[in-house]
């Protein structure tokens, strides 16, 4: 059993043992409420509703634009600002109209206003001079539209009242964006971690933007040189909207080769300070935003888990324990200039703790995991100047992760002699970012470079294979130790142009773009055109509703840090880019402003692509396992491929319902040291995803997600050197020679999510339950080998009454199928102020 998948033992175990008592705490909780809520406390006339329009090309405010508010029937104008306003509003959803001269019509359906807290919204309008009128619908922020002339297609948005709302996600954004096409959940499917699988492609592929910021770690307890973690750092409060992009990327994207994942924040309001406190059965979280001066805004988060607290009255081995912050100012310089400023940050501590009651299971947990403390930040900066045919971006950033790891034979009883694992790691970015865009002749041009500055420090040793003799002294393994000991600092630089237009009478767009790539690193490349990577779309809309879209680009990603280090150690010179290579074609059909169907085909085409020596399997199969992945050596000869089909449908909440059904049929496949297709660690073959809501009278508010992976590939264990190994080691051995010959059984589950508000005077109060696998579908993980314990589990079993051996040669084998029923009920409390 992996270290946090202990997270949703915790509330099985709480409500078996604690039913009654939690039946009587939420009938207390709901009496409360209901009570507080007599008195006509909805009627309370307190909510507000601000905004600003923008032109979606130049960026400049549109002001004297009409803006009309229904079932209020009230209506205001922006001011020279682009900022408009309503206030002494019942709370509730309302519908607002926005017209101006030369701007198309937009349609901001169901926007929630509370008592609580004002409801801040960015609107972009498009000009009447590049909108397909005989195509596209009337534009909405609600729009299930999500494409632009760079991107017509493989995109996908979600907004924060989507994200809020999604049964299981628990406000994660990670765990959220599961539920759009080709985004698999890890290995099994129903795994703890955040890992997010597009297409086929491994973890480490995706790249992530907050405000144009890069942010490498998106995850507590993450893995270095890959991503995924078992619970995210943003908060969701801050996010306006997410936009994934898994393929036809835009070239001001560097590094990415299965997704880029924009998070548009929020801006503070700019009335009164207000905030919300989030508590639930794992976490407490406190946000605030509003302003700082008549110029600048902010906004601000910290949030804390008591796991260890919840993990230690229930008798887990396992003490996680995480902080995480994040920040944001937005100061409006000149009417043309504005500056943001934003930092993220989280500390993350893991340990463990003897268990009162020993179970196989317990101790399995404590040896076979590493203990982790990471801390990680990124800061930044962005200056934003208006000029009279577009707009130009200059941003600078630092972020760094450091990262230990360590790992024992006992890891209840450390000892110097009995380490395995150690990792003291600390890698760091500081980047400057210039890019331009201008709307010329109906072209839309974007330029811009990019210079980075990395410090790389790593100190690694692990005992891959320990020194075991027979009962005659004689060596049967020889120990195999793997050591690494770098300082490396060098320069990424890269350059990118883009351009855009639409054409025979707007009904074809056109896009391309190209992008350079290179590093001062003396076993990479350093010539950028090795990395010149061209891509190409068109977007051609057929007949009314319906678009027809397509996409070529190739696309390349530096290797992990890790890997670049411990290969300069050995004076070795794989250290190329990863190259990819995507072709994507599909029809998009939009009846109306809320609803949204595609269909899409890919290819995807690797090649470089790193391979283990040790293991002969590619580094595209990890990425799951905690610590980190890189530090060793390496073939780059690798190669891969990932190929399928995409089905989704999306309605946008409009009056009362909401959904999304996404459906990929997928192959993926990467070669090894023998050269042959193998099926990836990634290769469930299908993804199910449906999502869907409905908002009840009196603020009640009931969704519904279901999810179904296919089976997961699954390597057997080599019980020869697993029996060998164990002691030491903590887990079995993997027969790689076997690799990905099984499969784990299909997943599936579903999960629920009520909320009820109440609303009072400058306040509203949000209580909600989300049940994660409430029908309780067993969840199956990777089978776990050990040894036969004794009764009272304080030693192992033998076949001959004696001590067990080094070599486990009198050991009782076990594997357990690590297959599970996990129902996770989880209540929290949100308090708007």
């Amino acid at each position: 059993m992996a270290l946090y998948k202990q997270k949703a033992c915790f509330v099985v175990y709480y409500s078996r043992k604690t039913g009654d008592m939690l039946n009587r705490w939420m009938q207390t909780i709901f009496l409360v409420f209901a009570l507080w809520s007599t008195g006509n406390a909805q009627t309370i006339k307190e909510g507000n509703l601000t905004g600003t329009l923008i032109d979606k090309n130049s960026q400049r405010p549109i002001s004297g634009a009409t803006i009309s508010l229904s079932p209020a029937g009230l209506t205001t104008l922006s001011d020279t600002t682009g900022a408009f306003r309503f206030t002494q509003l019942l709370p509730g959803t309302y519908n607002i109209t926005i017209n101006s001269l030369g701007f198309k019509t937009v349609l901001l359906n169901n926007l929630l206003v509370t008592n609580g807290n004002i409801n801040v919204v960015s609107v972009e309008m498009e000009s009447m001079g590049t909108v397909l009128s005989d195509v596209t619908v009337t534009g909405r922020r609600n729009t299930a539209r999500a494409a632009s002339i760079e991107t017509p297609l493989s995109v996908q948005r979600m907004t924060i009242e989507e994200i809020k709302r999604n049964p299981g996600g628990n406000f994660d954004v990670s765990k959220v964006i599961q539920s759009l096409p080709g985004v698999g959940g890890g290995v099994g499917g129903g795994g703890f971690r955040n890992d997010i699988i597009i297409r086929g492609g491994a973890p480490n592929e995706n790249v992530y933007y907050l405000d144009g910021i890069e942010i490498p770690v998106i995850n507590h307890f993450g893995t270095q040189g890959s991503g995924g973690g078992p619970q995210g750092i943003l908060n969701a409060n801050f996010i306006e909207e997410v936009k994934l992009s898994s393929s036809a990327f835009d070239a001001r994207y560097d590094n990415a080769l299965s997704s880029v994942l924009q998070f548009k924040q929020k801006t503070g309001n700019d009335k009164r300070t207000q905030g919300n406190v989030i508590l639930s059965a794992t976490e407490l979280a406190l946000t605030a935003d509003g302003p700082l001066s008549n110029k600048t805004t902010y906004l601000a988060s910290v949030r804390r888990s008591y796991l260890q607290l919840l993990f230690q009255a229930i008798d887990l081995p396992i003490r996680p324990n995480y902080w995480d912050f994040q920040l944001k100012t937005t100061t409006k310089i000149n009417p043309t200039t504005t500056l943001s400023f934003l930092g993220l940050g989280a500390i993350d501590e893991f340990r463990f703790a003897a268990p009162k009651k020993a179970t196989p299971e317990k101790l399995y947990v404590i040896n076979s995991n590493p203990s982790i403390n990471q801390w990680n930040y990124t800061v930044g900066a962005s200056l934003k100047k208006l000029t009279a045919k577009g707009f130009w971006n200059l941003a600078i950033s630092r972020n760094t992760l450091n990262n230990t790891v360590e790992k024992y034979e006992d890891n209840e009883n450390p000892t110097p002699a009995t380490q395995t694992l150690y990792t003291d790691s600390r890698e760091t970015e500081n980047k400057l970012r210039f890019d331009v865009t201008s709307n010329t002749a109906g072209w839309k041009i974007s330029y811009g470079a990019v210079l980075q500055y990395v410090d790389f420090v790593n100190r690694f040793e692990n005992l891959y294979r320990k020194e075991l003799r027979d009962q005659n002294g004689n060596i049967i393994q020889p120990e195999v130790r793997i050591k690494a000991n770098s300082n490396v600092d060098f320069l990424r630089y890269g350059a990118f142009l883009q351009a855009g237009k639409k054409i025979w009478n707007e009904r074809v767009a056109l896009s391309a773009g190209v992008r350079l790539d290179a590093n001062s690193l003396s076993n990479s490349e350093s010539n950028p055109l090795q990395q010149l990577s061209p891509r190409i779309s068109v977007s051609y809309a057929m007949a009314p509703k319906w678009n027809l879209n397509a996409s070529v680009g190739s696309y390349y990603k530096l290797p992990s840090y890790t890997q670049l280090a411990f290969m300069g150690t050995l004076g070795k010179n794989p250290g190329n880019y990863i190259q990819s290579t995507h072709y994507t074609a599909g029809v998009e059909y939009i009846p109306s402003g809320s609803f949204r169907l595609t269909v899409e085909g890919f290819y995807k085409n690797y090649g470089q692509y790193p391979v283990s020596i040790t293991e002969g399997i590619s580094l595209a199969n990890k990425g799951t396992e905690f610590g980190s992945i890189g530090n060793e050596a390496i073939v780059q000869n690798g190669k891969g491929r990932a190929y399928g089909m995409e089905l989704f449908m999306q309605k946008k909440l409009t009056k009362r319902f909401f959904g999304i059904l996404s459906y990929t049929l997928y192959k993926s496949e990467f070669t090894g040291s023998s050269g042959n297709y193998l099926p990836a660690g990634w290769d469930n073959g299908q993804l199910l995803s449906i999502t869907m809501g409905y908002k009840l009278p009196r603020n009640w508010e009931l969704g519904l997600k279901f999810r179904y992976q296919g089976a997961a590939p699954l390597t057997p264990f080599d019980l020869n050197a697993s029996r060998l190994n164990y002691l030491s080691l903590g887990t079995g051995v993997l027969d790689y020679t076997r690799f990905n010959a099984n499969r784990l059984p299909a997943f599936h589950a579903s999960d629920i999510r009520i909320d009820k508000k109440w609303n009072y005077k400058k306040t509203t109060l949000n209580l909600f339950i989300d049940i994660t696998n409430w029908y309780g579908a067993t969840v199956s993980g990777m089978p776990q080998y050990t040894f036969q314990r004794t009764p009272d589990n304080k030693s192992f079993l033998t076949t001959n009454g004696q001590p067990i051996a080094a070599n486990g040669s009198n050991a009782i084998p076990l594997i357990l199928s690590n297959a599970e029923v996990q129902v996770t009920p989880t209540f929290g409390l949100i308090v708007e102020f």
